[in-house]
C-alpha cells in the first residue's frame, strides 16, 4: 500500500521562519509599486476630500482645517477599511497563491504580521467587522459632515471608538504571542507596516473621541440649560 505523498512547504519571507505555506506564491510586483499605489490613492482621496470641504465650507457653517482634515481622515478610511481590508475578508483563504494586486499588497504587508498570510482567526473576525461596519460608517461619516447633520458627532465617536477598540485587540494579541509574526525591530517590516502603520488608528481615533466627547456634552449641556429654564 502506498503513501500518501506530504505537500512540499514553500520558502517564504515570513514568520516564525519555521512556518509552513504549501501554496505560497511570491509577489511578481516590489514593494514600491504596492506602497505607490497606496499612498496614491489615500493621498488623492485626500485632495478630493478637502476640496469637497472647503466648497461646502460656507453652507451652512465654515469647516475648520482641523473638520476638514477629519473628515479626509474618514473618507480614507472607508476606502482602507471597505476595499483594501474587504478583500481580505472575502478572500483570505486565496491570499498566499493569489497574484491580484490587492493580494500582493496583503502579502506584503503579511511580512511586518504573518496572521495575514495564514488566515489568522483574529484577523478575519476583526477585519470582516471592521470591513462591514466601519467601512460604510467611515463614508456615512464623511456625508453626515459635509451635510452638515445633527448625528454627525455620534458618527465620529461610534467609528472611532470601534476603530480604537479593535486595534487595541490587535495588538494586544500579538504581545500575548510574543510579537512572533514579523521581524522583531525591521525599520521596514515591524516599524513601519506592524507599528506606525496600525499606531495611526490608536492615535487618530483617539483624538477624534475626545472631540466627540467635547460636542456632544456641549449640546447636551445647552439642552439641558434650555429644559432648566423653561422649568
Amino acid at each position: 500500500m502506498g503513501l500518501e505523498a506530504k505537500p512540499i512547504s514553500v520558502p517564504h519571507p515570513y514568520w516564525p521562519r519555521n512556518l509552513e505555506l504549501q501554496h505560497y506564491v511570491p509577489n511578481d510586483r516590489p514593494m514600491w509599486q504596492i506602497l505607490a499605489f497606496l499612498f496614491s490613492v489615500s493621498g488623492a482621496l485626500l485632495i478630493l476630500t478637502w476640496l469637497a470641504s472647503r466648497w461646502r465650507s460656507g453652507m451652512p457653517a465654515p469647516l475648520g482645517t482641523g473638520r476638514s482634515l477629519a473628515i479626509c481622515w474618514f473618507a480614507i478610511c472607508g476606502f482602507i477599511h471597505g476595499i483594501i481590508e474587504g478583500w481580505f475578508s472575502l478572500y483570505h483563504m486565496e491570499i498566499p497563491g493569489d497574484q491580484s494586486f490587492l493580494s500582493q499588497l496583503w502579502k506584503e504587508y503579511a511580512k511586518g504580521d504573518s496572521r495575514y498570510i495564514t488566515a489568522d482567526n483574529f484577523t478575519v473576525c476583526m477585519e470582516t467587522i471592521t470591513a462591514c461596519a466601519w467601512g460604510p460608517l467611515s463614508l456615512w461619516t464623511v456625508l453626515a459632515f459635509l451635510s452638515h447633520q445633527p448625528y454627525r458627532f455620534v458618527l465620529q465617536l461610534v467609528v472611532s471608538l470601534g476603530q480604537l477598540y479593535g486595534d487595541i485587540l490587535y495588538f494586544y494579541t500579538e504581545y500575548r504571542d510574543g510579537f512572533s509574526h514579523s521581524e522583531m525591530w525591521h525599520p521596514i517590516y515591524f516599524w513601519f507596516y506592524f507599528v506606525f502603520m496600525n499606531a495611526l488608528w490608536i492615535i487618530i481615533p483617539s483624538i477624534l473621541i475626545i472631540d466627540a466627547w467635547k460636542h456632544l456634552s456641549a449640546s447636551q449641556r445647552i439642552m439641558d440649560a434650555s429644559k432648566f429654564k423653561k422649568h
